[in-house]
């Protein structure tokens, strides 16, 4: 396993302390295991210091053309899913994630290392920025850190630094425009350019039902038209999905709770600080994970314990069983004291429950069988999977009394054959562990789910916990989130159980 280089100045000891946990935190999400996720990120983040050191080597020499180097912290992740590619290519697949796998045999993967003007338009939109407005966007956006933090780290005047991020989004807006009527298109794409550019200029514009219809056929135009958007709130997907690929959408959702975890969302330089006010979904998410902050400083010890090495030594992190780990947010937003510092391996910017890994790009196959360098893995991190049939849980109620329950059903997003929903369901009983069960009347099919482990038969879902959120104590929610797919109708689900006893719903 290669050793990490030394960071060599102060830059780059500041590239170590600013993005490690970010690099951990995404190699957890395309791994298989905590072993083959530092593994991964350690090999990812050499690479990215080589980038790095060659883009300033070049500048020195004096080469006449601006580096078009992407931000530190994009770099770093554009720099694992290349080292995860390595990987597949070189006989390591089995410790990537399945669903990365098959993305990495797809034409999706194919465009980041295809002919330039088919990449990505928000890749290249980032590009063509200069470095500190790049950097701008992608923490304020990608990172959810708040912008008084954003201005610090970057040495803004925190008074003026909303609005110069208001003019990075337009100057992002105008590279992405430039680079979509830059890219092949057939003749259908150029004729919708003009009206695509119009409609997502004004909140107020309707978009033509033809326009709706091409946008959900054309991927190269779907992608300009959320990276054209400046309403809504769909820059940040637009980004992570763009410059990173696979699992962009996981990876926000982890930056976005790693960063509520550290700061708190109630703080008013805490997420979202400066931002338009959150509608009543994303109120409900704020909600959802206050109460699942507490399980950061708990699992926390489990992965700072599996993870303790950066460099050459590899100690416990080369043989502790995966089934130890705990990938979830540092809660200590301080960064490590300097260049020798062992990095926060807690710190993989996941949020709380990560370890059971966030929805991904696409279907979740089963999980792979275990790092052979890391033990057996009797608890396997949920990813989606079904799972066999659990030993009933549990519940430290009176026997023969029903554990009074009441779930609430939140519909976070929906797109036209998928959607993303969460389950919070309150008990009034202590409970040891549990199941809750529902049922899709409209052919629903979960993909993905996180916080919990699912199997599905016919229209019915089981959802069991993950070790960390097993007990609930009296009056306490749990709570899980998943990604469906629906066709024609997508009501809410019904007839929702906990370990066998109705829910009221509402």
């Amino acid at each position: 396993m290669p050793d990490l280089p030394a960071p060599q100045d102060a830059t780059e000891a500041a590239l170590f302390s600013e993005c490690w946990d970010a690099v951990l935190s995404y190699a957890d999400l395309c791994t298989a295991g905590s072993t083959a996720a530092a593994q991964l990120a350690r090999e990812a983040f050499a690479q990215g210091i080589r980038e790095v050191r060659e883009a300033e080597a070049s500048t020195v020499r004096g080469t006449g053309r601006r580096s078009s180097r992407l931000p530190r912290i994009p770099l770093l992740l554009a720099s694992v899913r290349t080292t995860a590619a390595d990987w597949e290519d070189t006989g390591q697949g089995h410790r990537l994630d399945p669903d990365l796998r098959l993305w990495l045999h797809s034409d999706k993967a194919a465009r980041y290392t295809g002919p330039p003007l088919s990449r990505p338009v928000a890749l290249r939109g980032l590009r063509d920025l200069q470095q500190a407005d790049a950097e701008l966007l992608w923490l304020a956006e990608a990172e959810s850190l708040p912008l008084p933090l954003v201005a610090r780290r970057l040495g803004l005047d925190p008074a003026t630094a909303a609005d110069e991020l208001t003019q990075v989004r337009r100057l992002f807006r105008d590279r992405c425009h430039r680079n979509h009527l830059d890219s092949p298109m057939d003749a259908e794409c150029r004729s919708y350019a003009r009206l695509l550019d119009a409609v997502t200029r004004s909140p107020a514009a309707d978009t033509p039902d033809d326009l709706s219809r091409h946008l959900a056929l054309c991927v190269q135009c779907a992608e300009a038209a959320a990276c054209l958007r400046m309403h809504g709130g769909g820059l940040p997907v637009a980004l992570t999905g763009g410059v990173i690929g696979w699992g962009g959408l996981a990876y926000l959702e982890r930056r976005r709770r790693a960063a509520e975890a550290r700061l708190g969302p109630g703080r008013p330089d805490g997420p979202g600080a400066g931002r338009a006010p959150a509608d009543g979904s994303d109120r409900a998410r704020v909600v959802r994970n206050r109460l699942m902050v507490a399980v950061v400083l708990v699992s926390g010890v489990a992965l700072a314990v599996s993870l303790t090495q950066f460099g050459g030594a590899e100690g416990d992190s080369a043989t502790r069983p995966d089934a130890d780990r705990q990938a979830v947010a540092n809660p200590d937003p301080h960064p490590p004291a300097g260049p020798g510092a062992v990095p926060p391996a807690s710190a993989s910017g996941a949020a709380p429950g990560d370890a059971h890994k966030p929805p991904a790009d696409g279907r979740a196959p089963d999980r792979p069988a275990p790092d052979t360098d890391s033990g057996p893995r009797p608890d396997p991190e949920p990813q989606g999977s079904t799972s066999a049939t659990a030993p009933p849980p549990r519940t430290t109620a009176p026997a023969g009394e029903p554990a009074v329950c009441r779930a609430t059903y939140d519909l976070g997003n929906q797109w036209p054959d998928g959607f993303q929903a969460t389950l919070t369901v309150t008990t009034t009983a202590p409970l040891d562990s549990w199941r809750v069960t529902f049922t899709f009347r409209d052919g629903q099919r979960v993909t993905q789910m996180w916080d919990a482990e699912a199997s599905q038969k016919g229209s019915r879902v089981t959802a069991t916990p993950a070790d960390y959120n097993r007990t609930v104590p009296a009056g306490g929610k749990l709570a899980f989130g998943f990604l469906a797919s629906w066709t024609g109708k997508n009501s809410p689900p019904a007839d929702i159980t906990l370990n066998g006893h109705p829910c009221a719903t509402g």
